[in-house]
């Protein structure tokens, strides 16, 4: 080899030797560039561990917090149902002892009202045997009379009226019958005679049980008579009167009306009931 062909291969060799060793700076260029990214991977890959350390702490710190919480407030709401049911407790004995006193106070007021009931029914009862009298009395304001007692007896079986009223007008209609079979009295008024004829009259009534009655002439007579018809009381003018008959009915009436001096005088009355089909 001669020395120009060993200069040039010298210089290919050099030529070559700079482009390896320029390959292999790219390469170590690339490996470090690759190193950097793998170290700033790794830095972030780190910084994420700790950041999810940081977390998992923090996390298991407010675990540890929230499960304090939440067993101190179960604690404090186990507390608050056990205050709960001793107070519902307290509160049901209560209702309990309320509802026995309020038992024994209906059982009382069933009484009370039981014995009312039956007084009720013991004053209408009486009403009943009161009406039936006024009804077998003589027709002297019948109507007004019997009205006054069927009004109580309806009062007392609608329950509008109570037991103490009930009491009361009973009491009041009694002492009226009573005064009704004991006084003596006189009216003047219209009367329908056996025929039909109505003349002006003066009526005097005595007691419950007995009538007799004059016109203003002293023309006519007349007694009221009872007799039974289909089992009732039935009332009508008897008319066929003695002369002394008249005279005691027209001494009698002159009597209660001051016209004569109070004396003795026998009437033609009688407290017997003829029955259907007899003579009066």
């Amino acid at each position: 080899m001669n020395y120009r062909q060993f200069t040039i291969f010298l210089w290919l060799l050099v030529c070559l030797s700079v482009s390896s060793m320029a390959d292999l700076n790219s390469e170590i260029r690339d490996l470090e560039n690759q190193k950097i990214v793998l170290n700033n991977e790794i830095k972030k890959t780190n910084s994420k561990i700790k950041e999810a350390e940081k977390w998992s702490k923090e996390d298991a710190n407010r675990y540890t917090i929230l499960e304090k919480r939440y067993r101190d407030d179960l604690a404090r709401r186990s507390s608050e149902i056990d205050s709960l049911n001793a107070k519902i407790k307290k509160i049901a004995g209560q209702v309990q002892a309320e509802k026995s006193k309020q038992s024994m106070a209906k059982n009382r007021t069933d009484r009370v009202q039981s014995k009312r009931n039956a007084t009720l029914a013991l004053m209408a009862e009486y009403c009943t045997k009161l009406e039936q009298q006024v009804e077998q009395t003589l027709p002297w304001d019948k109507e007004t009379r019997l009205e006054r007692v069927r009004s109580l007896l309806r009062d007392i079986q609608s329950k509008n009226a109570s037991e103490e009223e009930a009491f009361s007008r009973l009491k009041v209609l009694i002492q009226e019958e009573i005064r009704f079979g004991d006084e003596v009295a006189i009216i003047n008024a219209p009367l329908t005679r056996n025929n039909g004829e109505i003349i002006n009259a003066r009526i005097l009534r005595i007691g419950n049980q007995w009538m007799v009655y004059t016109d203003d002439n002293y023309a006519v007579y007349g007694v009221l008579k009872r007799s039974l018809e289909n089992g009732k009381i039935k009332y009508d003018w008897y008319e066929t009167l003695t002369l002394s008959e008249r005279d005691a009915v027209k001494f009698a009436i002159d009597e209660k009306q001051a016209r004569k001096a109070p004396q003795m005088v026998t009437l033609p009355l009688s407290l017997s009931v003829s029955r259907e089909g007899e003579s009066k």
